[in-house]
């Protein structure tokens, strides 16, 4: 993959996650019945961000966990599925709480769809809600995020590479080209 253009550097992450927050916070009248679950792998340090963000804000540690969403995946055989995992961590007792989903990219919403069938295989939210750092458009489902860093219409045959500190050692967002 041959990086195009830098969309965002890492004080641009950290200005977008502040706003998202804002709007969280906002949307839900204080965060007293929210549960944040990063999607695995890039969701997850977005969704701590989000937590140290909101704890910085209201003063509340909201419970933080993450979801694989191997088992739900569509494109997947069921021998990959099995070599994979798909281990969840659910920290609290979601039937009372908004679930805030937090992934990387929205693309075609197929990891959306199978992040909810993760969620309700473990039980039935109050609500879900999903926050993604990057909407590229391009969708196949109809799915809608609640929260957006940052619009980013691309082609596609292009891709959107997101970097974080905690797994990349970098963070950046970037349009690529799709080879």
């Amino acid at each position: 993959m041959t990086r195009k253009t830098q969309i965002l550097d890492g004080a641009g992450i950290t200005r977008a996650l502040a706003r998202i927050t804002h709007e969280i916070i906002e949307r839900n009248e204080g965060v007293k019945d929210i549960c944040l679950l990063g999607v695995k792998s890039r969701g997850i340090p977005l969704a701590k961000i989000l937590q140290s963000n909101i704890e910085k804000f209201e003063n509340v540690k909201v419970p933080l966990g993450h979801l694989d969403i191997t088992l739900h995946r569509d494109d997947m055989t069921e021998t990959d599925k099995q070599a994979t995992g798909g281990e969840c961590h659910i920290p609290c007792d979601i039937r009372e709480k908004t679930v805030i989903i937090v992934d990387d990219v929205l693309f075609t919403g197929r990891t959306a769809r199978a992040a909810l069938e993760s969620v309700f295989t473990h039980d039935r939210p109050k609500a879900v809600q999903l926050a993604v750092l990057i909407d590229r458009g391009h969708r196949e489902l109809p799915i809608r995020p609640d929260y957006v860093g940052k619009n980013m219409p691309t082609s596609k045959t292009e891709r959107v590479e997101v970097k974080v500190d905690d797994i990349d050692g970098e963070s950046g967002v970037y349009i690529c080209n799709g080879d």
